[in-house]
Parts: C-alpha cells; structure tokens; sequence
C-alpha cells in the first residue's frame, strides 16, 4: 500500500508481488539480474521491517516481480515470471504484468499482488483477479473496476476497497 500512495521519491512505481509456494513459483520463474536479495539473512528482508520497506521500495523500480514467503519473508527480487496466457481472461487495457500474475496463481498455490502506475492494486488468485484495492477516494471516479459483480467497504477517507461478492 505505501508503494501505491507514495511510489518512490514521487514517482509512481508499478511492481509484482507473488506470494506463498515458494519453491514452485521459483521453479516457474528466471532472475532478470543477480538477484538483489540473495545471501541476505531472513531477518533482514522480513515485510514489516521498515528498513526492508524501504529497500523493497528502491527496489521496486527494477523490472520483475518480488517473490515472498508465507512468514512475510522477501526470498527473491526481479524476477521473471514464465506467462502462458492459455485459459486466462483478463480485461482489455491490463498489461504483462497481469498476465503474469493471473499465469502464475493458475499454475501455483501462490497469490500475487499487482501495483499498477495508476495507482490501482489488484490481487489475482487461481488465475483470476479476486480484488481490487483503490488507495484514494477520487480514483473510484477514474477507473472502472473490474470485477463483475462487486462490494465497496470504505475503511477511511483514503482508503476503499472493492472486492467479488460471493
């Protein structure tokens, strides 16, 4: 969510985050770069660590998706994710980044977490997206959302979430 409302020293970034089966999604994924994460201990790469939030923000605006465990551990940074688009529907004007989230929960345990420039988080599982989270108010007005059949729960004045209803 920080990254989403604040980007990095005002830029707007957009990033990937795949989450939970871990040892599959690396077995379906590339490092784009060595791998700025490597041979760092857990205890310094654990998602509530403010230290760790930062990095992961600095990070962020390198191609590729963060890869974390189901302790809240980031195991890996910039990588790349092995997409088929084959039985996944997503809405026209979503990119690669998508895709490769929708891909990945498809074919793995994991979830993934999509920050877009705009601002807009969408969350995919089994291969489709499960919600969407608008960081401010306003955006509601400027985007569409995506999901067929929806539920708004305004948690504070900057915050509103738009998720399925089962």
């Amino acid at each position: 969510m920080e990254i989403a409302r604040e980007g990095r020293e005002g830029k707007k970034i957009g990033t990937m985050f795949v989450i939970s089966d871990t040892e599959e999604v690396l077995r379906k994924s590339s490092p784009l770069i060595l791998d700025p994460l490597f041979g760092h201990p857990p205890n310094k790469k654990i998602v509530s660590d403010k230290n760790t939030r930062e990095t992961i923000k600095e990070l962020a605006q390198l191609d590729g998706a963060f890869l974390v465990s189901d302790d809240g551990v980031f195991i890996s940074a910039c990588r790349y994710i092995n997409a088929t688009s084959e039985g996944i529907k997503l809405p026209l004007g979503l990119g690669s980044r998508h895709m490769a989230a929708a891909s990945i929960t498809k074919e793995t345990n994991a979830v993934a977490v999509v920050l877009s420039e705009s601002s807009m988080i969408r969350i995919f599982d089994n291969g489709e997206i499960i919600g969407e989270i608008i960081p401010e108010l306003w955006m509601l007005r400027q985007y569409a959302s995506n999901l067929a059949e929806t539920e708004e729960n305004e948690l504070n004045e900057e915050l509103t979430i738009v998720n399925n209803v089962d």
